[in-house]
């Protein structure tokens, strides 16, 4: 028998603690670049901010910072989560750490972010 606890809608967290982490401008940026693997084909669907999950930083349940993101589109989106980094990026032959170092690197809003910190 399920206790009545089973049945309490969940708690939604508020992510306020994760502002400093947050960074919509990047993000949005990001979705408007080719996917990271465009030059290896198979891509497909939508392109969205794939946060490098292993960058550190982050507690369970909660994503990494968004500089540590790179855009991909929906089909190695999803093969990265079906597979992990380790073995995404020994498929494909990338440093998804390093990429998105340069991804946040080559932002135009980055400096004005930074600096507002």
């Amino acid at each position: 028998m399920l206790s009545r606890s089973a049945f309490r809608p969940r708690k939604i967290n508020s992510h306020r603690a994760d502002a400093w982490k947050r960074v919509p401008g990047f993000l949005q940026w990001l979705r408007g670049r080719p996917c990271r693997l465009a030059d290896r084909g198979g891509c497909g669907g939508k392109v969205r901010a794939c946060h490098v999950d292993y960058a550190g930083g982050k507690g369970m349940g909660t994503k990494v910072h968004d500089k540590q993101a790179l855009p991909m589109c929906d089909e190695h989106h999803d093969a990265q989560h079906r597979w992990g980094w380790q073995t995404f990026q020994a498929n494909f032959k990338i440093d998804a750490l390093n990429d998105a170092a340069a991804y946040w690197q080559a932002w135009p809003g980055r400096r004005a972010w930074e600096d507002a910190q």
